[in-house]
């Protein structure tokens, strides 16, 4: 309060892993954790009021165990315990989020936001002349430092993934490779999901409650079977795949037009599945190049085959025929 350094970050969510996310950026902003912090009786930090001690929750628990910074409340029901934070926040809204900022993404906005008050600390002065800037490095000496390792503000959930290889994280909907479907998997994230099983991992933007997040490359073994609801996705399949498959697409139709195009494109998806994105995409362009959209040549995949020993070249296995075995259910004796 003494400098007047300001940090704010943006989120979609109000939720606990927000409010911790927030703490670990401002720290590692600052570049020192204070010694002391002031809070609502908010249900992200506060499970039970006893007044005049609050029963922690475990999550901001662990954060402050982490920092060892020691952390107050406000009586409740009395917002002028901490006034100064509640003016500030107006000021912030009013100055620099009215009217209501635009950027590509709300990082993004987050981002110019935070260096636009890092701005303002250069010229907001005190009666003395000294700027916000001065007097952190005053306030610097009274904090601690910030520990090796970051806190880990990301939560942990676990996840069953349905038959149509989709699972509900916090009542979003993310789609997963069709291998995965009928299998548990792990989840975490803050503004990203991070959604982990077989040692493998896919990311998606976080969903609001409700929503719903499909990547239809998660899909290409059933979409290879599927012309027609290949057809039916094939703008967003393309948004994802990109070139060379977006102008094969284009070529395909041009010369036989949708229909038949989905089909080609179909078989192209099963080479995709088979040999993998990026081989089939070098022969996509070198057939494009020689005007060959009719024919998609692949390369060769060589494979790995186990070499005999050399102790046991020399011998060689006979097969037995069907006769041998007939000639045995009689009775008879027969050597291989």
């Amino acid at each position: 309060m003494y400098s007047g350094r300001d940090f704010t970050w943006l989120y979609d969510h109000c939720d606990q892993v927000a409010f911790l996310d927030g703490h670990v950026r401002a720290f590692a902003h600052f570049g020192f954790v204070p010694r002391r912090c002031i809070y609502d009786n908010l249900k992200p930090a506060v499970t039970k009021v006893l007044f005049p001690k609050r029963q922690l929750a475990v999550r901001f628990q662990a954060l402050v165990s982490h920092y060892l910074f020691e952390p107050c409340f406000a009586r409740p029901g009395e917002g002028h315990d901490k006034g100064g934070v509640e003016s500030r926040g107006k000021n912030i809204r009013l100055q620099h989020l009215t009217p209501i900022p635009r950027g590509e993404t709300l990082g993004a906005v987050a981002s110019t936001l935070l260096a636009s008050l890092d701005e303002d600390a250069l010229y907001k002065r005190n009666r003395e002349g000294h700027n916000v800037l001065e007097r952190f490095e005053q306030d610097k000496r009274q904090m601690l430092r910030l520990p090796e390792n970051p806190f880990e503000a990301r939560k942990t959930v676990l996840c069953s993934i349905s038959r149509s290889a989709m699972t509900k994280i916090e009542g979003a909907w993310y789609s997963v490779p069709s291998r995965w479907k009928s299998l548990s998997a792990t989840a975490v994230g803050c503004e990203e999901v991070e959604i982990r099983c077989s040692e493998q991992t896919v990311m998606h933007p976080r969903q609001s409650f409700g929503g719903r997040r499909v990547k239809y490359r998660h899909y290409l073994d059933e979409l290879a079977r599927k012309p027609q609801a290949l057809r039916q996705v094939m703008p967003e399949l393309l948004m994802e795949l990109a070139e060379p498959y977006a102008e094969l697409w284009r070529l395909l139709v041009d010369r036989h037009g949708p229909a038949d195009a989905s089909r080609s494109f179909a078989r192209i998806l099963g080479a995709v599945c088979d040999h993998g994105e990026d081989l089939v995409a070098r022969a996509i362009a070198k057939a494009i190049e020689a005007g060959r959209t009719d024919l998609i040549q692949l390369p060769e995949i060589p494979r790995n085959v186990n070499e005999v020993p050399a102790s046991l070249r020399q011998y060689e296995v006979e097969q037995a025929s069907a006769q041998d075995y007939d000639h045995l259910m009689t009775g008879g004796e027969t050597h291989v």
